[in-house]
């Protein structure tokens, strides 16, 4: 295996493969863009990635984007890391429903807030979805509440599902939910966090 690359941004959901790469023990350059200043629309980055968008992962057989495929990867690459049930069939596809519920659900209604204009032009339209998101994101910290029956997203194995949760998890204050009504959330967030992988992936990126 030759060494990979991960682009990344800070305050972007690809902490969670960050996450996920410092967990495995991977061996991996990363390349921070700057959002602030248009990198990601930069031909050097669109060539790799024509989304404009991280995660970016590249690799020795092509690139790979998009959260959930990228922890998957990573995860079977690194069998020995433990960080999904890849000897039960159906607790990995439970994995990759939580994953994409993450990904389909929980970031889009995030996005909302400052990424109204993907969806509309008309400035009351945006200022709507911008107003809603309190609410759709309390919704969706709600499912994931009664979701965590464990100390993990899969229960008693950790797993990346819990980078990714973290990573979205540590949007919620920001828009607007309620904390003080999502014990399971908050205790989940603190686990996480003091995870050494996860303390070093922060500093690494910038969080």
């Amino acid at each position: 295996m030759t060494r990979w690359t991960l682009y990344s941004a800070p305050g972007t959901c690809a902490l969670a493969s960050h996450i996920a790469l410092r967990e495995a023990g991977a061996d991996f350059d990363l390349v921070t863009l700057d959002f602030g200043s248009g990198q990601q629309q930069s031909s050097d980055f669109l060539a790799i990635n024509p989304k404009g968008r991280v995660p970016a992962l590249v690799t020795d057989n092509g690139v790979l984007t998009e959260t959930p495929a990228l922890l998957a990867f990573i995860a079977q690459s690194f069998p020995q890391a433990q960080l999904a049930p890849l000897d039960d069939a159906f607790a990995f596809a439970r994995m990759q429903e939580f994953n994409g519920y993450i990904a389909s659900t929980v970031h889009v209604a995030h996005a909302h807030k400052r990424r109204g204009g993907r969806w509309a032009d008309d400035a009351a339209a945006i200022e709507a979805m911008r107003a809603k998101v309190p609410q759709t994101m309390s919704a969706c910290a709600a499912q994931i509440e009664a979701r965590l029956v464990g100390p993990w997203v899969l229960g008693d194995r950790y797993s990346v599902a819990d980078g990714y949760l973290f990573t979205v998890a540590e949007w919620f204050a920001g828009d607007g939910v309620d904390m003080k009504h999502f014990p399971h959330i908050v205790a989940h967030l603190d686990r996480v966090r003091a995870r050494p992988a996860v303390k070093r992936a922060i500093a690494e990126s910038g969080g």
